[in-house]
């Protein structure tokens, strides 16, 4: 299993070092050590923690966190948080700092990608259309 730095972990949830290393000082995310003592984090860990995160700054529970991080020409980088194999078809998730995206792809594909839950992936969109509602 594929495992982050708290550096790595923190730009994938869009928020600084130090409050990714207060979140791990804190308990909310579970770290281990390396053979040269750096803390790292499980990429399952991580993805978990990531759509918790997610879900709290959409309901408002941001508390002290910094702004979200946003995309740049249409690129989601994040982490993978569901994988669903079908036949010949697959449904991947990934959790980019707010932002939840989810793609239909072959299963060749996925498989191809090494895609799994806690694996770093990037979600690129181009599209010709975008709807937006008056809120």
């Amino acid at each position: 299993m594929q495992s982050y730095t708290i550096g790595q972990a923190a730009r994938l949830l869009g928020v600084s070092a130090d409050t990714a290393r207060r979140w791990a000082d804190a308990g909310r995310v579970p770290t281990h050590r390396d053979e040269s003592g750096r803390r790292l984090i499980d990429g399952r860990d991580l993805a978990a923690f990531s759509v918790e995160v997610a879900r709290s700054a959409a309901t408002g529970g941001a508390g002290d966190e910094e702004e979200p991080y946003t995309s740049a020409r249409n690129a989601f980088p994040g982490i993978v948080t569901a994988v669903k194999l079908g036949d010949i078809a697959a449904q991947v998730e990934i959790q980019a700092g707010p932002h939840r995206l989810v793609s239909l792809l072959t299963r060749e594909a996925v498989e191809e990608l090494g895609l799994e839950v806690g694996v770093r992936a990037t979600a690129r969109v181009k599209s010709t259309n975008v709807h937006i509602d008056r809120a």
